[in-house]
């Protein structure tokens, strides 16, 4: 009896251990692919951007002109096309990761930002990301912000 009591309580910690070690490995996973996005924007490199999203990403911006709310779309083609016009270095979005939730395949990142434009300040607010992990690995579905100076 004590044999099979000892053999749960190892089993139980290996598969904590193997769980703790899967959802390491998918924060890591998640936290590069909105880096990357970030990182192409800065460097204007649609090749590497394009690798962030899945087929049918939706972008959405929170407007708030005058007190009026207004949720604005934009294709995702339209938002690659947008940062392969701009020179490298001039889009510049520094952000922190502040929440990061894992379950299964649907990631969600909460990312504060200040953004500047060929080194000057623009705006800020906050980006939410929904990923989904595919067999290719995560990539961004749902991108909403919000932007105020």
């Amino acid at each position: 009896m004590k044999f099979l009591y000892g053999l749960s309580l190892i089993l139980s910690f290996s598969l904590s251990l193997h769980a703790q070690e899967k959802i390491h490995q998918d924060s890591v996973a998640v936290v590069q692919v909105v880096q990357n996005m970030f990182r192409a924007m800065k460097t204007s490199d649609t090749t590497l951007l394009k690798t962030c999203f899945s087929p049918t990403t939706i972008f959405q911006t929170i407007a708030n002109k005058n007190g009026v709310i207004e949720i604005k779309n934009q294709p995702l083609q339209d938002f690659i096309n947008s940062i392969g016009k701009q020179p490298s270095g001039s889009l510049d979005e520094r952000i922190a990761i502040d929440k990061l939730l894992i379950d299964d395949h649907l990631a969600s990142v909460w990312t504060p930002y200040q953004f500047y434009f060929k080194d000057q300040y623009s705006h800020q607010g906050v980006n939410s990301f929904q990923l989904v992990k595919h067999r290719d690995g995560w990539k961004i579905q749902y991108l909403i912000d919000t932007r105020r100076k």
